[in-house]
C-alpha cells in the first residue's frame, strides 16, 4: 500500500478555521483529562526504535519472515501522511532519524487490533500530530516495511495545519523564518544540517589529531579587534562600559600562543554589523587556528588538507558540483599573488602596475570616485580593489591568493624581502573567500605602529578600521614565537559542501527583518 495524503481542505479552507477546529479537539482532550480519562500531553512514552534503523535492519526480510519472527517495536514521531479506509488505515510517522526513507515508517492501524474506541480517536487525529505506536513489523502487499499497530497514543496535539504535501513551503523567507516547519517537511533541509553537524565534528577531530587544543575565548570584547569590520555595540551595566560583540577571536587566540599553548583553535560565532546577502549574515561561524613555528605556506598546506578531509567526510568525494558546475578538490590548489591573478584573469597585462589605468578600469566597473576615493589610494590598494571587482568571481577552482598589501593587513607579518606586502593568503572556491591566513606579526613595536595607522584611518572616517589594543601590544612585548594563523568560514564551507546558493540555507536561524503584524 503506497502512502497517500488523505483528502484535505487545508489548501482551500481558511487557516484560522482549521486552527480553531484543532483547538476544539485539544479542548476535548483537556476535558477528558479533567475527568481522569487520560492526559492531554502525556510524557511517559519511550520509543525504543528509530525508523531508519528499522529499515536498515529489516527491509530485506519478506512478510512471511517478519510474521514468523514477530518483531515487537515501539516508534514515535510526527504523522505526515494518513489514509483512512473503513476498519483499516495507514499512517506514516516521521522521526529524527535519516536514511533512504527519510526517517519515516508506515503504520498499519486496524479497528480489530487496537479497539473500536481507540480507532475512532485515531481517525480524529490530524496531520502534524505527534504519535507513539507499538506493534510488530510486517510487509504490505507492495513490500513496504510497516508496523502492525497494537497500541497507539496521541502524544502532542498539533494546532496548526501542515503545508500542502505536494507543494510544501513555497516562500523562501518563510522557510528561513519558520525553520521548524521547513525541517519537518523538507528532507533536503534536514540532511543539509545533519551534514553541517558532521562537518563541524570532523573539523574538530582533524584539529585535535594534529595536536591542536580547542579553546573558548570571550564573545564580549572591551575593544573590538582581529579584523577590519564594524562591530555591534552593547553596554555592560555593572562595569558601566561599552562592550563589543567580537568580530574575530584572533587577538585572544594569539595571547594564548604567547602564554605557551603552541597550537590552539576555536569554532564559534563572530559578529559584524554589516550587510546581509547570500554570502553574509551578521553572525556567522568561524574556525580560527594558530600554530607556533608555522608560516603562511605551512598554513596553506594544512588548510588544503583540512578542506579535503571535510569534503570526504561530509560529501564522500573530492569531485563536487556547485550550482551545476564542477569543483575539483583533488588537484593541488592553485597559488597566485594578487598581481598574478589580475594578469591571468583580466586583460590588464602590463597595466597591472599602472594606477591611472586601474582607476579608469574601476570606474568602468561602476565604482565611483566620491564613494571609493580612488584618486587618493595607493597602487597596492587599487590592485586589491580591481582584484575584488574583476577577478574574485572567476576563481571557481580552489585558489590561494597571496601577498596582500601591508597597508590593509595590520596583523600580518610583512615579507622580509618586499615589506610592502605581507605573508598572507586568502582561499577562494566558487568565487567566494573561504579562508584567510597569514604569518603573524610578532614585532610589538611594528604592531603598535600599525595600530596607530588604523586609529588615524578611523579618525579619517573609516568605520571598519581597528582600535588600538594596548593589552595585545603588551602581550607581544612578552614575546610571541613565530606563528601562523588562519580563519575558515564554516558557513561558506557548508554552502560548498551542500551545494547551497545562499548562506541562509546553511544557518538554522539566519538574521531576518522583524516580522510585521
Amino acid at each position: 500500500m503506497s502512502n497517500e495524503l488523505s483528502p484535505s481542505s487545508a489548501p482551500l479552507a481558511d487557516e484560522n478555521q482549521l486552527i480553531a477546529e484543532r483547538r476544539e479537539k485539544l479542548k476535548a482532550l483537556r476535558e477528558r483529562q479533567a475527568q481522569g480519562l487520560g492526559v492531554a500531553f502525556p510524557n511517559d512514552f519511550k520509543p525504543a526504535h528509530r525508523a531508519a534503523h528499522l529499515h536498515q535492519d529489516y527491509a530485506a526480510l519478506d512478510d512471511e519472515a517478519l510474521q514468523e519472527r514477530a518483531i515487537a517495536v515501539s516508534v514515535a514521531g510526527r504523522m505526515m501522511l494518513k489514509r483512512v479506509m473503513g476498519k483499516a488505515s495507514f499512517a506514516t510517522l516521521q522521526d529524527g532519524s535519516l536514511g533512504e526513507t527519510g526517517g519515516r515508517i508506515q503504520l498499519y492501524v486496524t479497528r480489530d487490533a487496537i479497539g473500536e474506541e481507540a480507532y475512532a480517536e485515531f481517525k480524529r487525529w490530524d496531520l502534524g500530530d505527534i504519535l507513539g505506536a507499538e506493534g510488530t513489523l510486517m510487509k504490505t502487499k507492495t513490500g513496504e516495511l510497516s508496523v502492525k499497530v497494537t497500541r497507539i497514543r496521541l502524544l502532542t496535539k498539533s494546532l496548526r495545519p501542515m503545508p500542502d504535501k505536494f507543494h510544501g513551503m513555497q516562500d523562501q523567507e518563510t522557510k528561513y523564518r519558520q525553520r521548524y516547519v521547513d525541517l519537518m517537511t523538507d528532507e533536503a533541509a534536514r540532511r543539509r544540517f545533519v551534514a553541517r553537524s558532521k562537518t563541524v565534528g570532523s573539523l574538530r577531530s582533524f584539529m585535535t589529531e594534529h595536536g591542536f587544543l580547542e579553546v573558548e575565548t570571550p564573545m564580549l570584547h572591551p575593544i573590538p579587534g582581529g579584523a577590519n569590520a564594524k562591530p555591534f555595540v552593547t553596554h555592560h551595566n555593572a562595569l558601566d562600559q561599552d562592550m563589543y560583540l567580537r568580530i574575530a577571536p584572533e587577538l585572544y587566540l594569539k595571547r594564548l600562543i604567547v602564554g605557551g599553548f603552541e597550537r590552539v583553535f576555536e569554532i564559534n560565532r563572530s559578529f559584524r554589523n554589516e550587510g546581509i546577502s547570500v554570502r553574509h549574515n551578521p553572525e556567522f561561524t568561524m574556525m580560527e587556528f594558530y600554530a607556533a613555528y608555522w608560516n603562511y605556506r605551512d598554513l596553506m598546506d594544512f588548510t588544503e588538507a583540512l578542506v579535503r578531509d571535510a569534503a570526504i567526510k561530509a560529501a564522500g568525494t573530492l569531485q563536487l558540483s556547485y550550482g551545476g558546475q564542477a569543483v575539483d578538490l583533488s588537484q593541488p590548489f592553485q597559488r597566485l599573488t594578487i598581481r598574478e591573478a589580475i594578469y591571468q584573469y583580466t586583460e590588464a597585462g602590463a597595466h597591472v602596475d599602472d594606477a591611472a589605468w586601474l582607476i579608469s578600469a574601476l570606474k568602468k566597473l561602476g565604482m565611483s570616485e566620491d564613494k571609493s576615493r580612488l584618486s587618493t589610494r595607493t597602487l597596492a590598494s587599487l590592485q586589491v580593489l580591481y582584484f575584488e571587482e574583476a577577478v574574485e568571481s572567476q576563481l571557481w577552482q580552489p585558489t590561494f591568493i597571496m601577498e596582500h598589501p601591508t597597508e590593509i593587513s595590520p596583523l600580518a607579518r610583512a615579507n622580509d624581502a618586499r615589506p610592502e606586502v605581507t605573508e598572507r593568503f586568502e582561499l577562494y572556491i566558487t568565487g567566494r573567500e573561504m579562508a584567510n591566513g597569514f604569518s603573524e606579526l610578532n614585532d610589538a613595536e611594528d604592531q603598535a605602529a600599525r595600530f596607530n595607522a588604523q586609529v588615524a584611518a578611523k579618525d579619517g572616517g573609516d568605520d571598519e578600521a581597528m582600535y588600538f589594543d594596548q593589552d595585545f601590544v603588551r602581550a607581544l612585548e612578552y614575546g610571541l614565537p613565530p606563528t601562523g594563523g588562519c580563519g575558515v568560514g564554516i558557513d561558506r564551507l557548508m554552502m560548498l559542501l551542500t551545494d547551497s546558493s545562499s548562506i541562509r540555507d546553511v544557518i538554522l536561524f539566519p538574521a531576518l527583518r522583524r516580522e510585521q503584524g
